[in-house]
């Protein structure tokens, strides 16, 4: 056993009372209180940075993955609502790309402006009436006195002003993690059961590229490594991402795979892989981009104007819900009676040396159903749980981690959330049909819905 210190009892203060409460700001956590806001419920974002973004911006993402499909062999936009809102912000403030195809030109996605999507974020969830309370790190939970009504009190959060508890009706994990899922005795899986998670990546930025010289370099680089690789370099994967952002003077680099002394994959939830893993992809970029600058054309004067403030983490806990999404599911576009909305992204399996991508079928329809049940925890009462630590396979969650699919995860869990305060109801309880009606009077698309749910979407609006 650990050596441990007791410490003393304190009394926590309550920082406030809220409808909904959302621990996590990434796109999951940005949906959940959007849909919670605009629905006029008092709503608290939590969230560890003085930004939102997640992924997208604290590990340096800068692209939205998920928000097409390749429908019948084309590509089409599949994930709206609350995204479209986001992505119309952005371009208003000139910060969105047009759409480009990625994975060897298969799918399409995204790339924006890291400031203007905060910057985004921020004035919208202002205009929704959300709160903020950003530099927050959620640390604990309190369950109401009656155990057997398995109900959150509380969520226990460190900040600057001290440690306090935010008391809420109905909370919406969407810390990546499942955090406050595993605290409150929600079940959950690691990895694939043998002690495989997806590799995590460190992203970084480069500046100084001359556009004109550079060309379509993207398609140049992994040649390039591939070739270096065969003359007995070695990289810390194949295929490699190093894409032009919205001034084509900054190229953004996907090219690291993070992983202990042994070779598995860096654990995002234990403190010491962390630690280890951010001093390790930080060498694995400049390594990298060392070899980039010196062979790559119209990359002579180019430098590394950033490195994410953190390790870009993939998978860890992944809970258990009233269902589990698979990679089935996901490569045979299945459809569900409780839809929520779509995923049309790829099994995108970051394992060791490589990154795998499984697409549906040739001239399928490109994207599965997402079930509202995986948002809805066991044991659980008064709980959503939304974004990559919701309830899927391993390989599910290799596809259904991606921006797009939690923007989907999030705009239901905060809709939901209404639902249920004004019935009176858990999460598990709430009319799906109703939900379906409002996401879609909400401009989300579902895919193949009863045709008496989309009626009656349109009949109210």
């Amino acid at each position: 056993m650990a050596e441990q210190i007791v410490e003393p009892g304190r009394n926590t203060p309550v920082f406030g009372h809220y409808e909904v409460v959302v621990l996590g700001g990434g796109p999951a956590g940005i949906a959940a209180a959007l849909a919670a806001g605009r629905r006029g419920r008092s709503t608290l974002l939590i969230e560890r940075y003085g930004f939102c973004g997640g992924a997208g911006t604290a590990a340096g993402l800068s692209t939205f993955c998920g928000l097409h499909a390749v429908v019948h062999g084309r590509h089409e936009q599949v994930v709206h609502g609350i995204a479209d809102d986001i992505l119309d912000r952005l371009r208003v403030m000139d910060g969105l790309n047009t759409p480009h195809l990625t994975i060897r030109d298969q799918i399409t996605a995204l790339s924006y402006d890291i400031s203007a999507f905060k910057i985004a974020i921020d004035e919208l969830l202002a205009e929704a009436h959300v709160e903020m309370l950003y530099h927050a790190f959620g640390v604990g939970h309190v369950m109401r006195a009656d155990a057997r009504d398995n109900l959150i009190e509380a969520v226990i959060v460190e900040t600057k002003s001290g440690r306090v508890a935010v008391r809420g009706d109905l909370f919406v994990d969407a810390s990546g993690d499942g955090d406050l899922a595993a605290w409150a005795g929600v079940p959950y899986e690691v990895g694939d059961g043998a002690g495989n998670m997806l590799y995590p990546s460190t992203m970084f930025r480069i500046n100084g590229v001359d556009p004109g010289k550079a060309g379509r370099a993207w398609e140049l680089i992994p040649a390039l490594m591939d070739e270096a690789e065969a003359a007995g370099r070695r990289f810390p994967r194949k295929k490699p991402v190093v894409r032009p952002q919205r001034n084509p003077i900054e190229w953004r680099a996907n090219v690291t795979q993070i992983k202990n002394p042994d070779g598995t994959p860096v654990n995002g939830i234990d403190a010491r892989q962390l630690s280890y893993g951010e001093i390790e992809g930080r060498r694995q970029c400049w390594d990298v981009f060392q070899f980039i600058k010196s062979v790559t054309p119209g990359f002579d004067n180019a430098y590394i104007v950033e490195i994410a403030p953190q390790l870009g983490i993939r998978e860890t806990r992944r809970i258990l819900g009233e269902y589990v999404l698979t990679d089935a599911d996901v490569l045979g576009c299945r459809d569900f009676d409780d839809a929520i909305g779509v995923n049309g992204w790829p099994v995108e399996a970051h394992i060791k040396g490589d990154v795998k991508f499984v697409f549906t079928p040739p001239d399928s329809r490109g994207f599965n159903q997402i079930p509202y049940r995986i948002i809805v925890p066991q044991r659980i009462e008064n709980l959503f749980v939304a974004g990559r630590c919701a309830s899927m396979s391993h390989e599910g969650q290799s596809s259904a981690r991606v921006s797009g699919a939690c923007f989907v995860m999030g705009q239901a869990a905060g809709t939901a959330a209404d639902l249920a305060l004004a019935n009176r109801l858990k999460p598990r309880e709430v009319d799906v049909r109703a939900l379906q009606q409002q996401l879609q009077r909400d401009g989300a698309f579902l895919g193949p819905v009863a045709k008496e749910t989309a009626r009656a979407a349109q009949t109210s609006q």
